[in-house]
C-alpha cells in the first residue's frame, strides 16, 4: 500500500509542473496587461513610463523566465504580490478568503451526499415507477439548467418575492454585531442557504444518476440473488451487500467533483457577493492580477490533484488487486 502511494505521489509532481507551465503560458498570451488600467486612458502615460511599469512588474522578462522565477518563489513558499494598488502578498488575500469557500464548498459535499445517495439507491430499487420517472425528470432539469440561471431565479423566489432569504453577504450589514451566538449561526446559515444550495445542485444531479446507474449494474449481479435466496432481508441486500459494492465508481466522481466545485464558486459567490476565493479570482482575471490567478490556480490543482488521490486511495483500500497490481481474470 506504501508503495502504491509512493507511486502516485511521484505522478502528482510532472503533472502539477505541466498544469502551472500551460496555466502561465496561456495566462500571459491573452491579450491586455495589468498596466492597462493604469496607462490606456492616462494621457501622461509615454511609452518610457509604460515600459519602466513593466520593468517594474516582471514583465520585460522571456515568459519562461518570468515562468522559473514564479516557480522558484513558488518552491520558497512564496507567491509574490499582488498587481493590484495595494501590492498585498498574494498569500495573505488568498487564505482570508479560502476558510469561506472551503465552508460553502464542504457544506455542499455534505448535501451532495446525504441526498444525492439516497435518492439514486431509491430510484434503482424502484426502476420505471412514478417515482423513479419523475427523480430522473427533475434531476436532469437541474443538471442541464445553468447554474447562474438557477441562481437568479432562486434570488428571485425566495429573496424578492417571498422575502424568506437574504440574497448576498455572510451575514447581516444591521445589528450582526450586537447578536448573540445562536442568533449569529442562524443569520450565517441564512445567507448561506442559497449559494451553498446553488454550488450543490449540479453535482447532486450528477451524483444521484451515476448512483441509480452503478446500483441498477450491482442488482444484475449473481451474489445479489444468491443473497436474496438465502432468505436475507431486502433491506440488508441492498443496503449491505449492493450499496457498498456500488459506491466504488462514485470514489472517483467524489474525488474529481472536489475541484469542480471550488471552479463553480466564481460563479455563485459573484452572484451572491460572497468574498471567497472564486470571487478574487474573478477580480484578479478583469484586472489581469497575474500573481494572484497563479495563487488560485495552485489552489485548485492542489485541489484537483488530491481528489485524484483520494480517489485512488480509496479504490486501493476498496479492491485490494488496485494497490498489489494484480488483475483479476
Amino acid at each position: 500500500m506504501l508503495l502504491y502511494l509512493f507511486r502516485r505521489i511521484l505522478v502528482m509532481v510532472p503533472t502539477f509542473l505541466g498544469i502551472t507551465f500551460i496555466s502561465f503560458m496561456v495566462m500571459h498570451l491573452a491579450p491586455g496587461e495589468p498596466m492597462g488600467l493604469q496607462s490606456d486612458f492616462n494621457p501622461k502615460m509615454t511609452p518610457e513610463v509604460r515600459e519602466r511599469l513593466r520593468a517594474q512588474y516582471g514583465l520585460d522578462k522571456p515568459l519562461y523566465v518570468q515562468y522559473f522565477r514564479w516557480l522558484k518563489g513558488l518552491v520558497e513558499l512564496d507567491l509574490g504580490r499582488s498587481f493590484s494598488p495595494d501590492r498585498r502578498p498574494v498569500w495573505d488575500k488568498i487564505k482570508e478568503r479560502l476558510p469561506v469557500t472551503l465552508l460553502i464548498n464542504l457544506l455542499s459535499i455534505g448535501l451532495i451526499l446525504v441526498v444525492a445517495i439516497p435518492l439514486g439507491v431509491a430510484s434503482a430499487v424502484r426502476q420505471n415507477s412514478l417515482f423513479d420517472q419523475v427523480a430522473t425528470v427533475t434531476v436532469f432539469v437541474f443538471y442541464a439548467a445553468p447554474a447562474f440561471w438557477v441562481a437568479l431565479l432562486l434570488m428571485l423566489l425566495f429573496g424578492v418575492y417571498l422575502g424568506w432569504l437574504p440574497i448576498s453577504g455572510l451575514h447581516s450589514l444591521m445589528g450582526y454585531a450586537h447578536m448573540g451566538t445562536w442568533e449569529r449561526l442562524l443569520d450565517n446559515a441564512r445567507h448561506l442557504f442559497l449559494p451553498v444550495l446553488v454550488s450543490a445542485l449540479g453535482g447532486l444531479a450528477g451524483m444521484s444518476r451515476y448512483t441509480r446507474s452503478s446500483m441498477l449494474e450491482v442488482l444484475r449481479q449473481d451474489y445479489i440473488i444468491t443473497a436474496r435466496a438465502k432468505g436475507l432481508s431486502e433491506r440488508r441486500v441492498i443496503y449491505r451487500h449492493a450499496l457498498r459494492n456500488a459506491l466504488l465508481p462514485l470514489i472517483t466522481i467524489l474525488g474529481l467533483s472536489i475541484p469542480g466545485l471550488i471552479g463553480g464558486s466564481v460563479i455563485f459567490e459573484s452572484l451572491f457577493a460572497i468574498p471567497g476565493v472564486g470571487q478574487l479570482m474573478w477580480t484578479s482575471v478583469m484586472a489581469r492580477d497575474y500573481p494572484v490567478l497563479m495563487g488560485n490556480l495552485v489552489i485548485v490543482s492542489v485541489l484537483t490533484l488530491l481528489g485524484n488521490l483520494l480517489a485512488d486511495i480509496g479504490y486501493a483500500l476498496a479492491d485490494p488487486r488496485i494497490r498489489t497490481g494484480t488483475r483479476g481474470e
